[in-house]
C-alpha cells in the first residue's frame, strides 16, 4: 500500500488508511484496518450493520480518530487534521439519507457545497448541470419537495460543487426504490468517469461492484476479503454472504 504504484498496483494511492485502530471509548471498533483508493479510481466499501463502515468513513474524515495508525491524503499525513482541513484538502462527501436543506432551493443547496470557494463558480454550475440536467431545470424549486431520487441528486451535485479530488458516499442506496437504485450508481459511474475517485460505503454489494475498480469487505471491525471488483463478484464466500447465492 505503501509502494509507489500504490496498493491497487497501477494509481498512486489518493487516500490511504494504514493499520488503523478506531475505538469509542474502550470498545475496539476498527482493528488493523488498510486500505487504499488510487487517484481517479472507484472502491466500494462492503459489510453488513456493525461492520464497521460507519466508523471508517468517519476515520477518514476526522469525525473519530484513530488511536493507532496513520490517515494519508494526497501525499499527506491527516491522522490529526480536522475535518475542515480535510474538506479544504480535497474530500467532499454526500451523507446517508442525503442531509439536504429541506426549506433552500437547489440552487441555494448547491451554493452551500462550494462555501470554501466563494459560492461556487460559473463553470462549477455547468459542471454540475452537465451531470445532472434535471437540477439545472429544478434550480428554483425547494430540495424538500424533490423525490428521493432527485435529491440524490442534488447532494451529489453539492459535493461535486467542491471540486474534489475524493468523494465519499455513504450508503447511497439507502431509502431509494430499487429501480432508483441503480440509476443512482450509475451517476456514480458517470462521476467518476469524469474523473473523481469516488468511495463508495454501502450494504449493496451486487450494484456497487457492478461499477467499482476494487472493493473490500468488512466484518466486526477487520477487513476480511479485498481485491478487484470482478474477482469479488465471483467470490463464493462473498456471494452466499452478501449477494444472496
Amino acid at each position: 500500500m505503501t509502494g509507489p504504484e500504490g496498493g491497487n498496483g497501477e494509481r498512486p494511492e489518493l487516500l490511504e488508511l494504514q493499520n488503523v485502530d478506531t475505538y469509542y471509548g474502550e470498545i475496539h471498533i476498527l482493528q488493523s484496518v488498510s486500505l487504499g483508493v488510487g487517484a481517479g479510481e472507484l472502491v466500494c466499501l462492503l459489510g453488513g450493520n456493525a461492520s464497521g463502515k460507519s466508523t471508517t468513513l468517519k476515520t477518514v474524515l476526522g469525525i473519530v480518530r484513530p488511536r493507532n495508525g496513520r490517515v494519508v491524503f494526497d501525499g499527506e499525513d491527516v491522522t490529526t487534521s480536522r475535518t475542515s482541513e480535510r474538506i479544504g484538502r480535497g474530500m467532499a462527501i454526500v451523507p446517508e439519507n442525503r442531509r439536504l436543506f429541506a426549506p433552500m432551493t437547489v440552487l441555494e443547496n448547491l451554493e452551500m457545497g462550494a462555501y470554501l470557494n466563494g459560492g461556487g463558480r460559473k463553470e462549477d454550475f455547468e459542471r454540475v448541470y452537465s451531470i445532472f440536467p434535471l437540477l439545472a431545470e429544478r434550480r428554483s424549486q425547494l430540495a424538500g419537495t424533490l423525490s428521493g431520487g432527485e435529491q440524490q441528486m442534488v447532494a451529489m451535485g453539492r459535493a461535486l460543487m467542491s471540486r474534489p479530488k475524493l468523494l465519499l458516499m455513504d450508503e447511497p442506496s439507502m431509502g431509494l426504490a430499487p429501480i432508483l437504485v441503480e440509476r443512482s450508481f450509475q451517476i456514480i459511474k458517470e462521476v467518476h468517469e469524469a474523473g473523481v475517485a469516488v468511495l463508495v460505503v454501502e450494504q449493496n454489494a451486487n450494484v456497487s461492484l457492478s461499477i467499482a475498480d476494487r472493493g473490500y469487505v468488512l466484518s466486526t471491525g477487520r477487513v476480511v476479503l479485498e481485491g478487484k471488483a470482478a474477482d469479488l463478484l465471483q467470490n463464493e464466500e462473498l456471494r452466499k454472504a452478501y449477494l444472496g447465492r
